[in-house]
């Protein structure tokens, strides 16, 4: 499957971002999708995930109540809205994919992954 990420840019603290990941090459329904994320001199890190149909999320902890992953089935896209932007959110946002069972449980690990997009900059200042 491919994997287009969009959306990332500079923004102020206390800001706005809505990041987009279109798929194809593979029916979209049929995957869990996962945001991560790798900011300057850090590893890359789980954010949120989402199931297949759109019923389950999760995040990690140090987004939790500002980010809101969706996804629209019909639009073959997921999307990261992200709300009150720190510093600390600057990084190279991915997306990812991975083929599931109506059943399965969300995976936060990269590892779990089997399609990655190419990432898109977000940049917070202060």
């Amino acid at each position: 499957v491919q994997l287009q990420a969009s959306g990332g840019g500079l923004v102020q603290a206390g800001g706005s971002l809505r990041l987009s990941c279109a798929a194809s090459g593979r029916p979209f329904s049929r995957d869990a999708m996962g945001w991560f994320r790798q900011g300057p001199g850090k590893e890359r890190e789980f954010v949120a995930a989402i199931s297949r149909s759109g019923g389950n999320t999760a995040y990690a902890d140090s987004v939790k109540g500002r980010f809101t992953i969706s996804r629209d089935n019909a639009k073959n896209t997921v999307y990261l809205q992200m709300d009150s932007l720190k510093p600390g959110d600057t990084a190279v946002y991915s997306c990812a994919s991975r083929p599931s069972i109506l059943s399965s449980p969300l995976k936060t690990t990269s590892g779990d992954y089997t399609d990655w997009g190419q990432g898109t900059k977000v940049t917070v200042s202060s």
